[in-house]
């Protein structure tokens, strides 16, 4: 899995660096085809910071968590709960409609 990280208006430390990418590396748990994840760390200013994670998948398909806050460390594991739960539901959607049609199967006859 590719992971980058780029901050606008901010310092990158090696902290944050580590932080982002050990939250997201749990990611291909949710969802397996996800192949690259991208963190966005903007710098307001007035003091806040806002994190963007973007997550890509196989066929095209982008998942996208975004928190604003004052602590960075924060953002970043709350833009990764909602990434979570976007994959969660997605992956249950596809398993869900995956199986539909042999239970209408069984139904009918």
């Amino acid at each position: 899995m590719l992971f980058t990280i780029t901050g606008k208006h901010v310092e990158i430390t090696e902290a944050i660096r580590s932080h982002a990418e050990e939250k997201t590396s749990k990611l291909p748990k949710y969802y397996s085809s996800i192949n690259q994840v991208e963190v966005i760390i903007d710098g307001n200013q007035g003091g806040g910071t806002s994190v963007e994670i973007i997550a890509r998948a196989e066929h095209s398909k982008v998942f996208v968590g975004t928190e604003t806050g004052d602590d960075a460390y924060r953002c970043i594991d709350m833009a990764v709960k909602k990434l979570e739960r976007q994959l969660r539901r997605t992956k249950g959607r596809e398993r869900d409609d995956k199986h539909k049609g042999s239970a209408e199967l069984t139904e009918l006859t």
